[in-house]
Order: C-alpha cells, then structure tokens, then sequence
C-alpha cells in the first residue's frame, strides 16, 4: 500500500529517556486513507508524533528534604509505629525525586534491601508510572497496586477496599504519604478521609508537596512556530497531558476571546470544518477545559496511555 503524508500529532510534553511510549505507538500506527482523510484507495496514512514541551519542573527543597529523612530514619514500612504504612504516585516527577533518593541513599546503606520498603503496598495510577516506579532497584521489588485504575478516583476507591486488606488487623489504619506538585487534584485524600466513612475505613492521606511546575516561558512561541510550519497541512493532533498551559496552546491556536477568556463561538465544535482536533488523556484535562474556557476537546482517551490516547482518536474518525 502507498503511504500517504503523516498527519502532524503534537505531544504536549517532554519527550521521555531512553525511550517514550507515545513516541513508539503514533509510529507505529496506520489506517486507511480513503476512511479517514483523504487520499486515494488502497493508500494509508500514519501520525508524525512532535513533542512540544510546555512544563518546567523544580524539586522543593523542603518536601525533598522530608522524604530523604524517612527514607533514611525507616519511617515508612509494616511494623507498627512506622508514620507511613504506604506511598501514592500519580505523578513521573514524584517517581523521578524517589528514584534519585533512593539512589543517592545506596551509598550510604549498603545493604541490598535499601531503601527497606518491600513489606508496603505502594500505589499508582497509569502505567508509564507504574513502570517507572518498577524500574527502581530493590529487593525484593516494590510491592506496586493500582496501575490498571486510569485515575485518581478509580484509584482511591481501590485502596479504600486494597489498603484495608492490607491492614485488616488494625483498626486505625496506618497513614499514607502522597508525593504531590504544587498543583494537583485533591480526590484522592478527600475519597480516603471522607468524614462518612467508619473509623475502621477512613485512611489518612499527607500530601507532601516534592515538585513544582510552570509553563515554558518558550512554550507559546514554539507552538505557534511549529503551528505555522504545518499550516498547509489538512489534519493535525494536539494532544494535551495537563491543564498546565492550555491556555497558551488555545491562544496559539487562535480560538481564545480575549475579552471573555472562554472559546471564541466561532470555533466551537462545526465538525467537518476545523483541521486541528483536540485530545487530552483524560478527564482532569477534559473537564478543566470545559470548566475554564468553555472548550470541549474532541477526544477524551478512557485509559492514560498511548493505547488509549489513539483508541479514542481512531473512535473519533470513525464517528466524523
């Protein structure tokens, strides 16, 4: 079959090392042209996957402090009187602190069950986390649950019956330490905490704030570059992984009003007309979209992978 021109995808994100798994799928696939956009029978058609990095991330000196000292003084584990009986990780940037941490702290414990943390249950959400959190050398390996549940919601649902189990002989559940950035949804400690659940149930979340994150101050600039280098071309993708600078990418895109802030009427959703299409890899994107600029994004991926980003997408074109 002749393959067509690839439809340009913006990844909304820094191109993860060695290798990135958006990259590898959009790659990969390739439909049928004449289905989907043009092109003669019998021709096909793929995506060019193009990173745009939007965020800047720093550590906090303060909360990486606190971490390097449970670590070290083995205040997280099973045993009664440990302060943690468990971790959450919804985040790589929280992932990446704990893998340099525990790093860092082999030369100074040199035993091979450092950072001592197989006896715990510790949560994530997605698998590119969960597979960054596998990569962290221990033995035994970390006990890692949860990262077939797509969401934080899903999440703490799970832990509320998972953690129970894991605790069933204590009726105070020991707390659990959530490595968060300065900017994050709050459903997990308020799912886990709700006051309506038994004594027995409720589980004590500390959020303890690692990482911080801004816009690129080169985002908007990079974006209306690469915007205008593929304006010729029929379709384009932007896929967003954060409400952290959406509101640059719309501007770019020329569909913010200036004076309401919300999503000029004009480009609202005339289906068949726009040639740049919207997905996001899940709900939090999704609905701050709609909630802040009244924008609702044409694909919204059920799972938090690439799998699900271009399941959605193909959905879409199916339905255009």
């Amino acid at each position: 079959m002749e393959r067509m021109g690839r439809i340009p995808t913006f990844l909304l994100k820094t191109k993860s090392v060695p290798n990135d798994g958006y990259e590898e799928r959009f790659e990969e696939v390739s439909f049928n042209a004449m289905r989907y956009g043009g092109g003669v029978e019998g021709s096909e058609r793929g995506f060019e996957p193009i990173f745009v990095p939007v965020l800047e991330h720093r550590f906090v000196d303060e909360g990486v402090d606190e971490v390097k000292r449970l670590l070290k003084e083995r205040g997280v584990g099973n045993e009664e009187g440990k302060k943690y009986g468990g971790l959450i990780f919804t985040s790589q940037r929280a992932v990446e602190l704990f893998a340099k941490l525990v790093e860092e702290g082999k030369n100074e414990d040199e035993s091979d069950a450092w950072p001592y943390l197989q006896n715990i249950p510790v949560y994530t959400v997605g698998p590119a986390t969960s597979r960054a959190l596998r990569s962290i050398p221990q033995t035994p390996a970390l006990n890692i649950f949860g990262a077939e549940s797509g969401n934080g919601e899903a999440l703490a649902h799970y832990m509320l019956e998972h953690y129970g189990n894991w605790y069933k002989d204590r009726s105070i559940k020991p707390s659990l330490l959530f490595m968060v950035g300065e900017q994050r949804r709050d459903i997990i400690p308020k799912t886990l905490m709700n006051p309506e659940l038994s004594v027995e149930k409720r589980i004590r979340v500390d959020e303890l704030v690692v990482y911080g994150t801004g816009v690129m101050e080169s985002f908007e600039e990079d974006f209306k570059a690469l915007l205008k280098e593929t304006e010729n071309r029929d379709t384009r993708w932007v896929v967003i992984f954060s409400p952290t600078g959406c509101d640059a990418m719309l501007r770019s895109l020329g569909m913010l009003d200036s004076q309401t802030g919300k999503i000029k009427q004009a480009d609202g959703q005339e289906d068949g007309k726009r040639k740049t299409l919207v997905a996001t890899i899940g709900p939090t994107t999704r609905d701050y979209l709609k909630n802040t600029f009244d924008y609702e994004p044409d694909v919204c991926a059920e799972k938090p992978s690439p799998e699900g980003v271009i399941e959605g997408i193909k959905k879409f074109l199916d339905n255009r």
